[in-house]
């Protein structure tokens, strides 16, 4: 039988916060090496220094923490000070990750003066690396202004989870071609207006192509094609926790039923009284005394 001839393959190049801090000037190297890099949700400490292990460089704290961690059923509810912990202990599990802090609902929308405030209370309390608002084109110049008080932030388009009341619900965006060019002509101005990245939710592939093509600083997409320099989902989805999950984000492991066995087994140990030996004792001839 002739031998099949053995294909060369050079390793993958995969962007990694193992050899040292990321900061927004490694993404944007890496974005203009066309190098792709990793994003996903993280709302604690611990999670947050298992994925650091892992080399993810990148991790949101994202008002998906409503939904996620609080129970509710829409990602508006999420407290502002509530992420800003969050956001403060992801950054102390993973000193070395580039930590996005999402503004909450109401937090920047009511006037300027709190939106730069709050905008601001990310970087000091929370120690994030930058902050994501939900925006579009009306918003231009009160995201100009957080941008001119020096702070990084990162224009969020395309669908936009926080107005889901105004639509009835999580919508596809950018499906017509207005409704594309819309999209496309925002990215610009967010740019313009100081933004450090952009992200993309929900827009077909050809939308966030134009945008990578029409824009100079980093894309991240969130079920917007491979077009993008980053990729974000929530950590919950990929790790099979949650009921539903959206169509770009497949669960790849099943941590939920691990979870469940790990409850099941220690709810039988406890019922049989098989929880090993007892660590710890009284001084020698104490319980003598104790007991007599």
């Amino acid at each position: 039988m002739e031998k099949q001839p053995i294909i060369e393959t050079k390793p993958m190049h995969l962007p990694t916060c193992l050899d040292g801090p990321v900061t927004l000037r490694t993404l944007r190297k890496w974005s203009k090496a066309n190098s792709k890099w990793a994003m996903l949700t993280c709302y604690d400490a611990t999670t947050a220094r298992w994925m650091a292990d892992a080399g993810l460089p990148t991790m949101l704290v994202g008002d998906t923490a409503a939904e996620m961690i609080l129970g509710y059923d829409s990602t508006i509810h999420a407290p502002l000070d509530f992420l800003i912990t969050l956001t403060a202990a992801v950054k102390r599990g993973a000193p070395n990750v580039f930590v996005m802090g999402d503004m909450p609902f109401l937090s920047y929308q009511v006037d300027e003066a709190s939106a730069i405030q709050n905008a601001g209370r990310f970087l000091t309390e929370g120690t994030a690396d930058a902050v994501k608002l939900e925006v579009d084109g009306r918003w231009v110049d009160r995201f100009a202004a957080i941008c001119n008080a020096g702070i990084a932030a990162v224009a969020h388009l395309g669908s936009r989870p926080q107005q889901a009341k105004q639509t009835g619900g999580y919508t596809t965006a950018g499906r017509s071609a207005e409704a594309a060019k819309i999209i496309v002509d925002d990215a610009i101005a967010m740019e313009q207006a100081g933004a450090s990245m952009l992200l993309l939710e929900a827009v077909p592939e050809e939308v966030s192509r134009a945008v990578v093509e029409a824009t100079t600083i980093p894309v991240i997409g969130c079920g917007a094609g491979t077009s993008c320099h980053g990729q974000v989902v929530v950590m919950q989805d990929l790790a099979g926790l949650t009921k539903w999950q959206p169509s770009f984000a497949k669960p790849t492991a099943n941590v939920g039923n691990e979870i469940a066995s790990v409850a099941n087994t220690w709810m039988q140990n406890v019922c049989a009284s098989t929880l090993g030996k007892h660590p710890y004792e009284m001084l020698d001839g104490e319980s003598a005394k104790f007991q007599a």
